[in-house]
């Protein structure tokens, strides 16, 4: 029988030790990552795209991330092509994001894939999980807006700025408050 690492666990969406050595090495090689990546603030464009394609999974043309910004890992993380995030966005990446081409995100837009169990003695253990998040192409975020687990916006969807998305947006939908509810 073979037994799975943490990061495996984590990658796989399942429950998983967060304070396990091989994740805080990831994600202090994060840390030391994202220290040069902020720090970047006043370099060339093509020098900050260097940076990403460093640490993130998938960074399309044209892709742009203003410092200050922040992740837990990085390498769960896509950006398709012309993909905007504004100063001051948060991704905690612990499984996957993906973020589709052309898609505009604002200032201070909480991207959260971490979860934790909704039982106390599930979170009394210590162990967590991730559910991925999918946003489409050419989507608006504005900001301020948090982007809860396992939620899917689908393209051409604007979210209004300071929106809480507790569920999937369809193709086309506007979403915006708190919860975010769909808008005609």
């Amino acid at each position: 029988m073979t037994t799975r690492t943490e990061k495996e666990k984590m990658l796989a969406g399942e429950l998983y030790d967060a304070g396990a050595s091989e994740l805080q090495a990831e994600m202090a090689a994060a840390q030391k990552w994202l220290a040069r990546y902020n720090a970047a603030v006043g370099t060339p464009a093509s020098e900050r795209r260097a940076l990403l394609l460093e640490r993130l999974a998938a960074v399309g043309d044209g892709a742009v991330i203003r410092p200050p910004f922040h992740c837990d890992y990085g390498f769960n993380i896509s950006l398709g092509v012309g993909v905007f995030l504004n100063f001051n966005c948060v991704i905690l990446d612990v499984v996957e994001v993906t973020i589709g081409d052309k898609t505009q995100i604002g200032p201070g837009v909480l991207i959260l894939t971490a979860d934790h169990p909704r039982d106390a003695a599930g979170r009394a253990s210590g162990l967590e999980f991730g559910r991925p998040i999918h946003i489409g192409c050419n989507v608006w975020i504005g900001g301020g807006a948090i982007i809860l687990p396992g939620v899917t916006i689908g393209d051409d969807a604007p979210i209004g700025a300071g929106s809480v998305v507790t569920r999937d947006v369809p193709v086309g939908a506007t979403a915006f408050g708190n919860p975010a509810r769909l808008r005609a």
